[in-house]
This record gives structure tokens, C-alpha cells and sequence, in this order.
């Protein structure tokens, strides 16, 4: 009689069983989606170009300092749009000069950040790659986020602040990428910053 009754119940048992199974992806699913899309933490950028920061700025345009972590999943769309974002400037006549600063943490083993992140940014036209012991630069430039972006006019002032993707692994137009190049075209945009979407630059591991 138990046996039977069991049986019997096994459709409904695994009705429930693939209905929980679904609620969980679902709620998965959707805990990933709030996470792509919620911006990092940012602090403030410096107004003014750091007197003490080793990368040579260019007095005579301007100058777009992007800092990363070597081993963030989601930088990879970063990189992307910044090789987007000056394929478009320079088709407009919009010169800027472009450092790509990967930091690099006390106590990893050596090239530990020369990731394919560092070749892919390495690859693009007129980009220079550096290393950044300890955040030393990212402190400079305030950044506590992999794919912080600071762009600086022609006299070291400072004219925007943020990301350029839309969320974070996402490759497309997005706010920051439209800003930048209307500043650099024009001089002017409707807002001088954007969100970051990215891994904290502390970590010295791949973020999930």
C-alpha cells in the first residue's frame, strides 16, 4: 500500500521538484542580472592632474587614463569599447592620448599582471600599457574600480569621470563612451560622468 501510494505520487513530487529547480535558476538569474547592472563603488577623481603620478601627460591634447585589473572578467568589455572609442575620436579628428594602468598587487609572481587583458589593451592604436605597483597610480587617480576612466583636457583639468560600458562584460554604446567623444568633438556633453561596472582593483584574484 505505501509503495503504491508513492507511485502515485511521483509526478507530483517531481512537478515540485522542477518547480523549485526553476524558482532557484530564476532566482539566480536574476541576482547575476542585479549584480551586472549595479555600478562599483567610485570615489571622487582628482579635479587637476596629479603632480606626483609617473605618467606623462600630453600638454598639447587631451589625455584619457583608463585603470584596470588584470584579471577582471569585466574590464574585457572595457578594453573593447576604448579601442571603439578611439577608432571613433580619431575618424572625427578628436586626437586624445590614452595610458591603460594595470595595477598590480605586493607579492604576485612576476607578469602576473601581463594577462590577455594587458595584450589585448597593448593592441590597440596609440595606447600605452603600464604597470602599477601597489595602486600607487590608482590611488593618484582615485579609483577603487577596474575600468575607471579620467579624462583631462589639454591643461590637465579634469572633464570626466567614469565608465564606458553600459554594465559590467557589456559591449555596445552606452553613456560614457557617447560622453567622452562629444567632449572630445565639442567640448562639451550633457553630463561629465558615468557609472563604473567592474571588479575592485584590491582584489588580487579573478572577480566571479
Amino acid at each position: 500500500m505505501r509503495w503504491g501510494w508513492v507511485r502515485g505520487k511521483r509526478p507530483l513530487l517531481l512537478s515540485i521538484a522542477v518547480a523549485l529547480w526553476l524558482g532557484s535558476v530564476a532566482i539566480g538569474v536574476a541576482a547575476l542580472q542585479r549584480y551586472k547592472s549595479s555600478p562599483a563603488a567610485e570615489l571622487a577623481p582628482p579635479s587637476v592632474w596629479p603632480a606626483a603620478s609617473l605618467l606623462t601627460r600630453n600638454a598639447g591634447k587631451p589625455t584619457l587614463v583608463l585603470i584596470a585589473h588584470p584579471r577582471c572578467p569585466c574590464t574585457r568589455a572595457t578594453v573593447h569599447e576604448l579601442g571603439v572609442l578611439l577608432a571613433r575620436a580619431g575618424a572625427a579628428g578628436a586626437a586624445v592620448t590614452a595610458d591603460v594602468v594595470f595595477v598590480r598587487p605586493t607579492g604576485v609572481a612576476q607578469d602576473w599582471e601581463k594577462t590577455e587583458l594587458w595584450r589585448s589593451a597593448a593592441a590597440l592604436p596609440g595606447v600605452t600599457v603600464s604597470r602599477d605597483p601597489d595602486g600607487r597610480e590608482a590611488s593618484l587617480f582615485h579609483a577603487a574600480t577596474s575600468g575607471q576612466v579620467v579624462l583631462f583636457d589639454a591643461k590637465g583639468q579634469q572633464i570626466f569621470a567614469g565608465g564606458i560600458t553600459e554594465s559590467r562584460g557589456h559591449e555596445g554604446d552606452n553613456p560614457g563612451l557617447t560622453r567622452i567623444l562629444s567632449l572630445l568633438s565639442h567640448g562639451s556633453a550633457e553630463r561629465a560622468k558615468a557609472p563604473v561596472f567592474g571588479c575592485a582593483l584590491a582584489s588580487r584574484e579573478e572577480a566571479p
